[in-house]
């Protein structure tokens, strides 16, 4: 669910769902006054369940770092693990315990609008770049209040759509996308992230948020991944789009069943999430089994508990005032800064420096 109060706030159908244990995460909503408030109406609901607050913190929260290609291009982990540890820290003090970040795509067509979000094209670099950029986030305990569960987009071979359209569908042969475009999800798994982000694009034919290959072979089986797997924003709608599904009944069948957690969507009666409106019918005529549901339900408990939010569901309004913005976060921004400057053009001999 989102924000659907104005300026931003939680309005009232959101606190409203939140209090009858409609929601489960809430995207897109800052401030740390606004945040408490949902969080309060959750924790008035039947099972008392907190949320979870999600946002995009991509290359920084307040502070302002480079974009991740200029980043990738310090080819400096370390600094790149401050700079998401920095984003961490201001995050959190509003509340915001999820990114959805960082994205890990390869790319090597210039078309493509999303480059700049990823490392580049090269496997090893964005490998390392991943990997430092969940550690910046999580550290060892993301349910510390100054560290965030990290998501791992997008599952899978996002970055190589034809002709560089978004949604678009991607042919690839087994060997290359196992040598060219999993490596950085694989690296940023290994470095434990909490959460994946399924892809808009289809693979070989198959939308990736119906994908038992991904989901399950590769991401569960080969790499162990014992998080959360969610979708990006309205991705099981793009089934029927695909033609993949002839409806949202059997879109939400063929996610669930998958192995898709999370549905990215928007909790109002017109757009209201697959799972919300068919997962209860599905359950109850046998396309999806209830022991699929509760491991589902399994990873979404865990990825809270983790993030500490049973422990901890409040954020102290306090921290705002004194982890934003610092005159530190700031001096680490303009570090990076320049360590990611690129020189495109050796001009009047700018090289080599004496």
């Amino acid at each position: 669910a989102g924000p659907d109060g104005a300026n931003g706030t939680p309005g009232p159908e959101l606190l409203k769902n939140a209090q009858a244990g409609l929601v489960g995460s809430v995207l897109d909503l800052v401030g740390v006054t606004n945040i408490n408030q949902a969080q309060t109406a959750a924790l008035q609901s039947r099972l008392h369940i907190p949320l979870i607050f999600s946002l995009d913190v991509i290359h920084g929260y307040q502070t302002v770092f480079p974009a991740p290609l200029a980043e990738a291009s310090s080819w400096d982990p370390a600094a790149i693990t401050k700079d998401e540890s920095v984003s961490a820290s201001e995050a959190t003090a509003d509340g915001i315990k999820w990114t959805f970040n960082p994205m890990v795509d390869i790319a090597r067509d210039p078309r493509w609008g999303r480059i700049e979000e990823g490392a580049g094209e090269d496997p090893y670099l964005g490998s390392a770049v991943a990997a430092a950029k969940v550690l910046g986030y999580q550290g060892g305990d993301y349910s510390k209040p100054d560290k965030m569960a990290s998501t791992v987009k997008h599952f899978a071979a996002y970055g190589a759509v034809e002709a560089g359209r978004e949604y678009n569908t991607v042919d690839m042969s087994t060997q290359r996308l196992f040598n060219d475009y999993l490596p950085p999800y694989k690296a940023a798994v290994k470095a434990g992230a909490a959460t994946v982000m399924s892809s808009f694009n289809s693979l070989n034919g198959v939308p990736a948020s119906a994908n038992p290959l991904l989901l399950r072979t590769i991401l569960r089986q080969m790499w162990g991944f014992d998080g959360t797997v969610v979708s990006d924003y309205q991705a099981i709608q793009e089934l029927v789009e695909f033609g993949y599904a002839t409806d949202e009944k059997e879109a939400a069948s063929l996610a669930l069943n998958a192995g898709l957690d999370i549905e990215m969507g928007v909790n109002v009666p017109s757009i209201n999430s697959t799972y919300t409106n068919f997962g209860p019918a599905l359950v109850k005529s046998g396309k999806v089994s209830i022991t699929q549901v509760d491991s589902e339900v399994r990873h979404v408990l865990r990825l809270k508990y983790l993030a500490g939010m049973f422990d901890h569901p409040f954020t102290d309004p306090s921290r705002v005032q004194h982890e934003e913005l610092t005159s530190t976060n700031l001096a680490a921004a303009r570090s990076t800064a320049a360590e990611s400057l690129v020189l495109l053009r050796n001009q009047n001999k700018a090289l080599p420096l004496a």
